[in-house]
């Protein structure tokens, strides 16, 4: 009891994080971009991901080429310590530097924070428009590091790159690949990327706000939220 508790009380404290889900050809055969941790990652070793990450502080300073559909902002902005606004841009952060890929609109980005000047060059603005707020969850107790991560989804049809062109791709994902709910679920993955495959399927073919969001807590309790918030 006592080694437990003590084990909780040592625990990381809980960072903001999010994640994107692009979803290819929702409607007909749907795919979805992941990408492998490498052995040594403090983080989920070796297992496939969405790409997503840790909120930077300077993300809370982005200018959005456009924001957040409603009612996702209004979701987002219920006791939570990043700014909608700040979690929207780190999706579409993670996605440029894990990926390559783009979810942007055209805009001249002069002044861009160093970890967005590679974004910046192309010639846009990150585009929160694209981003629907689907899922939450936090690590539980005892892991390394621990998230409150934000899971986002969007129709790769509205990213601006060619969604097979990972060249401009960091090594934090290998192995980045479009695959079926089928061929997702014989991958090493994550517990609770497991549980968001499950919401993900139910929610396709729309990539649209869903009509709640579900909140997997540390004790792996079920949750909703905002659920009485119309989606239109």
């Amino acid at each position: 009891m006592g080694e437990t508790h003590a084990r909780v009380l040592d625990d990381p404290p809980i960072r903001d994080a999010a994640t994107i889900i692009v979803v290819r050809d929702p409607d007909t055969a749907p795919r979805l971009l992941m990408g492998q941790r490498g052995k040594t990652a403090a983080f989920m070793p070796s297992k496939f991901v969405f790409p997503g990450g840790a909120v930077d502080i300077a993300d809370a300073d982005i200018p959005l080429g456009r924001p957040l559909p409603q009612p996702c902002r209004t979701r987002l902005d219920r006791a939570l310590e990043a700014s909608p606004e700040a979690l929207a841009a780190a999706a579409i952060r993670e996605l440029w530097e894990e990926t390559g890929q783009i979810a942007g609109t055209p805009g001249d980005w002069a002044d861009a924070p160093p970890d967005w000047k590679g974004f910046a060059a192309t010639g846009h603005r990150p585009d929160a428009s694209v981003l629907s707020y689907v899922f939450r969850a936090v690590t539980p107790p005892g892991r390394p590091r621990r998230f409150d991560a934000r899971f986002f989804i969007m129709d790769a049809a509205r990213l601006v790159t060619d969604p097979d062109d990972f060249t401009n791709a960091c090594d934090e994902l290998s192995h980045l690949q479009w695959v079926t709910l089928t061929q997702a679920r014989a991958l090493d993955l994550p517990f609770i990327t497991s549980v968001v495959l499950g919401e993900v399927e139910a929610h396709l073919p729309r990539t649209d706000a869903p009509d709640r969001v579900p909140f997997f807590r540390n004790d792996q309790a079920w949750r909703v939220i905002d659920d009485a918030i119309p989606t239109g």
